[in-house]
């Protein structure tokens, strides 16, 4: 094999972990003598991968289970944005062009954060509503800063259960302090992650972002076109960049998709337009 040609092409658990080979290879009996479920580095080898894909997908599902959580409204959107208090922060210290330039863009981008942060909070008060936990609608998220952070809190200030799905990141991104107890969990691989997004998501609703948001939402949309997940309400917020990143018009003059494709797609400018489409799609009371 050429020297220049990978081992493989993934960050892989051992490596995460800094894990070194004689850390793993398990060569007294103190280490090969442990259960195999009680050893940390026999988990992490490449050899059990399939395994960790199974525990991925089992424990938030046991445990999102056991909260009585059934269905959810996955949020998705960047992780840059900053509350309007934020960025009035930021205005207040800029001195140079380029600081103020930045607090200006801040600020710009702290109405979508407080957006997707009222946007919770509407959930949360339907749910208020709600007796019993099936009729319910939780907020899920990617579990961290920016509209992450903003749709949570939204929905943890009016006191309702909030989720986020966390990731593994080379800069580790912490969760956010607005989700519930029990219910951030932590994710290695995106796969699982993404399909734990999907698994009970009743609506989707993408504020703009970047190279995630836009994996994530093709994802969704790819999912539906092919009818492997029953149809559901796709939300973009900010009509206007979604417009000007995606031209979704031309792909179906061009051909690359139907126009059936696009029943699912709403464009809101609010918190209570994008709320209005959920209620208008399931006929909520």
């Amino acid at each position: 094999m050429s020297p220049k040609l990978p081992v493989h092409n993934s960050q892989t658990i051992t490596e995460f972990l800094n894990l070194h080979q004689s850390q793993i290879s398990e060569e007294n009996s103190d280490d090969s003598y442990k259960f195999a479920f009680d050893d940390e580095a026999f988990l992490a080898r490449r050899e059990t991968m399939g395994i960790r894909f199974e525990l991925e997908l089992l424990k938030p599902e046991v445990l999102l289970k056991e909260h009585s959580i059934e269905h959810t409204i996955t949020v998705f959107g960047s992780t840059r944005f900053v509350s309007h208090e934020q960025a009035m922060e930021l205005k207040e210290r800029a001195k140079t062009p380029e600081e103020i330039a930045l607090a200006n863009k801040a600020l710009l981008h702290s109405e979508y954060y407080e957006s997707a942060r009222q946007f919770g909070s509407v959930v949360a008060h339907y749910n208020a509503t709600q007796k019993s936990d099936s009729n319910k609608l939780h907020i899920c998220t990617g579990g961290g800063p920016g509209i992450m952070e903003a749709v949570n809190r939204g929905a943890f200030e009016a006191g309702d259960k909030t989720i986020g799905f966390n990731i593994s990141l080379p800069r580790e991104q912490q969760p956010n302090q607005y989700i519930s107890p029990g219910l951030s969990f932590r994710f290695h691989y995106f796969a699982l992650r993404k399909m734990h997004f999907m698994l009970r998501a009743r609506a989707i609703v993408a504020y703009p972002g970047g190279f995630g948001s836009f994996d994530e939402l093709f994802e969704v949309l790819t999912l539906i076109q092919t009818k492997k997940v029953v149809r559901i309400p796709v939300i973009l917020v900010g009509k206007s960049f979604w417009n000007e990143m995606l031209n979704f018009k031309g792909m179906v003059e061009f051909g690359v998709i139907d126009e059936e494709d696009m029943q699912s797609i709403h464009f809101s400018e609010t918190a209570e337009e994008a709320w209005q489409v959920i209620q208008d799609w399931y006929q909520l009371g």
